[in-house]
């Protein structure tokens, strides 16, 4: 053998290639039973009709199936996002209908239970003289529990827990917001009994948002009180 007749596979033919050969030959492939079978295709006896076989229409099947959940995820992601939106709206309502700072606590703790599910909402304030309904937090508190003189912390921070009060052995995750009021620094809390309810991969808008509101309800309210009622 001299070389002649021999395949060059150096370099692979192209898909029209493959195809011009298939039109010109179809019995290279029609009349190869094993490749038809491991490509997922069958010849039907009764007519020259290539048809898709159980393994072809089962990947057909598999496809059909992911790109239906995949709608279906992203459906309700939307509605998700729908009802969250609804339920913020609700609670900067209830915040702004706030009578004082002691009503503010109170009002943000039925928030976090009723509308978000939630164990506990809370507020906090440094220094020894803080609303009725806030947590006393010892002077420079804040600080250490956001780190670096962050505003926002996802997650579980133990150092926080008594911002919580008696629902503090509850716990397991929380969305804590820096308060920045003329009485000193505080602090925003949402307490969830889901050790997942807040990680630190989760988008902080939603609670950067309500402690925006919180903040300036705070400041308007503790405008409008007597000094003594502190």
């Amino acid at each position: 053998m001299s070389g002649v007749g021999e395949a060059d596979f150096t370099d692979e033919p192209g898909p029209e290639t493959v195809r011009a050969v298939l039109l010109r030959r179809p019995d290279i492939l029609t009349g190869d039973p094993e490749t038809l079978q491991a490509l997922g295709l069958a010849l039907r006896p009764d007519a020259r009709v290539v048809e898709f076989g159980p393994a072809a229409l089962a990947r057909v099947s598999e496809t059909a199936r992911l790109e239906s959940e995949a709608r279906a995820r992203l459906e309700a992601v939307a509605r998700a996002n729908f009802a969250a939106q609804a339920q913020t709206r609700e609670a900067v309502v209830d915040l702004l209908d706030a009578a004082d700072a002691a009503d503010l606590a109170l009002r943000l703790d039925e928030i976090a239970r009723a509308r978000f599910g939630l164990q506990a909402g809370a507020l906090g304030l440094e220094g020894p003289a803080t609303p009725d309904g806030w947590r006393r937090l010892p002077d420079g508190g804040v600080d250490p529990v956001l780190d670096d003189g962050a505003n926002l912390l996802l997650g579980f921070r133990a150092t926080a827990l008594g911002l919580f009060g008696d629902e503090a052995p509850f716990i397991r995750s929380m969305a804590l917001a820096r308060l920045d009021l003329p009485a000193g620094p505080g602090l925003l809390g949402f307490g969830s009994g889901d050790p997942e309810g807040f990680t630190p991969d989760m988008g902080p808008e939603l609670v950067a948002f309500m402690a925006r509101v919180a903040e300036r309800m705070a400041r308007r309210l503790m405008d409008a009180e007597p000094a003594g009622d502190a």
